[in-house]
């Protein structure tokens, strides 16, 4: 598996929600029909920040050996991100109404990571090699 490929695209898919997250928390939150207080719209902003600085660290990372000593807790980390964020959406989409075209992209795209960073997981370190 090309883990390049993996880190490039959870990067960019980051980056984009934590560019979002970070400074268009209350459009976000309008689209959504919701009205933000400080604290909601200062929570927002935060997990923003989280996103970027973990689009930053897979950015970076894109051209480790990902099940070696030191890309294995970078795998970790995204794995645990996107498996418990892919089943809280998975619990959602069961509950909501509205927006499921949106939550249904990203509880697909969540999955996908998931299981992408899950097969990285459970590979062995010699057929992971990152090639440029």
């Amino acid at each position: 598996m090309n883990t390049k490929i993996l880190m490039i695209t959870s990067a960019v898919f980051m980056g984009i929600l934590g560019i979002g997250l970070t400074f268009l928390p209350n459009e976000i939150a309008r689209y959504f029909g919701k009205e933000l207080d400080i604290i909601s719209q200062l929570t927002l902003q935060l997990s923003g920040a989280l996103y970027l600085g973990f689009a930053m660290v897979n950015w970076m990372a894109k051209h480790n050996l990902m099940g070696g000593i030191y890309g294995k807790p970078l795998n970790i980390g995204n794995l645990v991100h996107f498996l418990v964020s892919s089943l809280a959406l998975i619990k959602l989409v069961m509950k909501v109404e509205n927006h499921t075209a949106i939550l249904l992209s990203l509880t697909f795209i969540y999955t996908a990571f998931a299981l992408g960073f899950g097969i990285v997981f459970m590979s062995s370190p010699r057929n992971l090699v990152a090639k440029t």
